[in-house]
């Protein structure tokens, strides 16, 4: 998996699926837990979505 997701947009990622995490720990609503899944791309620096429609905010160009 080549990394798909850039700097500024990993951070927001991380940022917001803490926060909705938090939100969903506190009594918020079920699909506040969402929050895990952009933890997660954010972590990782993959996005199978933006794989999947050619997206990339890396920055890393490519070679070739």
């Amino acid at each position: 998996m080549k990394q798909n997701v850039g700097g500024v947009d990993r951070i927001l990622r991380i940022v917001a699926g803490l926060g909705l995490i938090a939100w969903a720990a506190m009594g918020g609503p079920v699909w506040a837990w969402i929050g895990a899944l952009f933890l997660v791309t954010g972590a990782i620096g993959w996005c199978p979505p933006y794989a999947i429609f050619g997206f990339n905010t890396c920055g890393v160009k490519k070679q070739g």
